[in-house]
């Protein structure tokens, strides 16, 4: 609903938008939202009146579909559309129209330190201008929706964000480091219920697993984290439609814990009322996971009202690679495991495995052969299922020199190729 200006801001409460996400070149608003513009920028509030999204209208703005976006971990990330088109451009390489610029390290192949831009950076300033002109408008004669609207904006300065994002990580029992490559088609929007901790194998490479051994959570613990979340996502939990079961192996919690999860959370969270689409269900796996799941596991996920998701972490296929990065798996099991994502994938039109392969000037000549030789030998999906993410090593040099690698493989596969983005919640 759309109100007259006030003070040079125009209001509109509650816009309706479909809730499913749309890859577009431009960025488009799904679920129910709120706008507030002004002349020179435009800014995003979600049911709880949490700013969402800033974007620039002025001519100094670095291009009309680039945004500043505010994740429910309270990292601001800059969305940016690159400097390279077609074949050869984000599109290629993401998956999608645009790349997330992160405010703390990770690894991807090109990266934008967008607090260097004062035309990004101008962006916060003018929030906190907004912020300060709300706070002062005369709400007397207003609509009660949008006298609403500003008292919940208000509410949520930028200090309450913060103590939001620390009680989130306080309800799941720490901070979600990573998110799995395939939570790109929900613009990495989950909601996070962590059903396990650790990891089995403490590879040498990875930084961003903890060192605590594998174990499962309980069933009570599980149950008082989706009544927690329910509480702390309120009213915007309409606007979700995707789950994120963590933490690093979850495909290890075994069936029982990872369907009464989601089954739960797809009751507490009202996935089935009134979304537009199937919603989705994210979670990681492992080499030994993946080969130690039986049959009847799949068949229960496949029964799940979800498109769901599982990411695996395979590497490399080549021994001394495996032995370089610390991995405590062997070529035959990678193989086994990966023979074993094609077949599920075949098998099931609501499941799908995707893989992870590492990117890295200081990998050998022989991981990149057994990896192009794997991709390009393998039979093709049906309708573009099983991508293949190359995750660049974080300390790797020259980074953006990596993408003629990535474009070699992508070329030769017969799996779809992207790079993997390590992106945390």
């Amino acid at each position: 609903m759309a109100f007259p200006q006030l003070n040079n801001m125009a209001i509109s409460v509650e816009k309706q938008s479909p809730v499913t996400i749309t890859k577009a070149t431009f960025p488009l608003r799904y679920g129910t939202y709120s706008e507030i513009r002004t002349s020179e920028y435009e800014f995003i509030f979600n049911l709880n009146g949490e700013i969402k999204f800033i974007r620039g209208l002025n001519v100094n703005w670095p291009h009309p579909a680039a945004q500043l976006k505010r994740t429910d971990g309270n990292d601001w990330v800059y969305y940016s559309l690159g400097d390279v088109s077609g074949d050869r451009g984000i599109i290629s390489w993401m998956g999608e129209y645009y790349l997330p610029c992160l405010p703390y390290p990770s690894n991807s192949v090109w990266e934008v330190n967008y607090f260097t831009d004062p035309s990004i950076m101008n962006a916060f300033a003018a929030w906190s201008q907004l912020y300060a002109n709300l706070y002062g408008a005369q709400k007397a004669g207003l609509h009660p929706r949008t006298r609403d609207l500003i008292n919940r904006i208000l509410q949520n300065h930028d200090g309450v964000l913060y103590e939001r994002s620390q009680k989130l990580n306080s309800i799941i029992g720490g901070r979600v480091t990573v998110l799995p490559p395939d939570t790109r088609h929900v613009d990495y929007e989950i909601i996070p219920i962590i059903i396990a901790d650790g990891c089995l194998y403490h590879c040498d490479f990875c930084c961003v697993k903890s060192a605590q051994n594998f174990h499962k959570r309980s069933l009570s613990e599980i149950t008082e984290q989706i009544q927690q979340l329910k509480i702390h996502y309120g009213r915007n939990v309409q606007n979700s439609n995707a789950l994120f079961l963590g933490n690093h192996d979850a495909l290890s919690a075994g069936d029982e814990l990872i369907c009464f999860t989601a089954s739960e959370a797809f009751k507490s969270f009202y996935f089935g009322n009134g979304r537009t689409k199937i919603p989705f269900l994210f979670l990681f796996g492992s080499v030994d996971s993946l080969l130690n799941s039986n049959n009847e596991l799949f068949e229960k996920l496949s029964q799940l009202p979800y498109y769901t998701y599982v990411n695996i972490g395979f590497e490399s296929i080549d021994t001394s690679t495996l032995n370089f990065i610390g991995k405590p798996v062997n070529v035959p099991k990678v193989r086994a495991a990966f023979r074993k994502m094609i077949e599920i994938n075949d098998n099931y039109t609501n499941i799908e495995i995707t893989g992870n392969f590492l990117l890295g000037e200081q990998l050998s000549p022989e991981h990149y052969d057994s990896l192009t030789k794997l991709l390009c030998n393998t039979s093709s999906p049906s309708n573009g299922r099983g991508g293949i993410y190359l995750s660049p090593l974080k300390d790797s040099p020259k980074r953006r020199e990596l993408l003629p690698r990535f474009f070699e493989i992508k070329k030769q596969s017969r799996l779809p190729v992207y790079v993997y983005l390590i992106q945390r919640f």
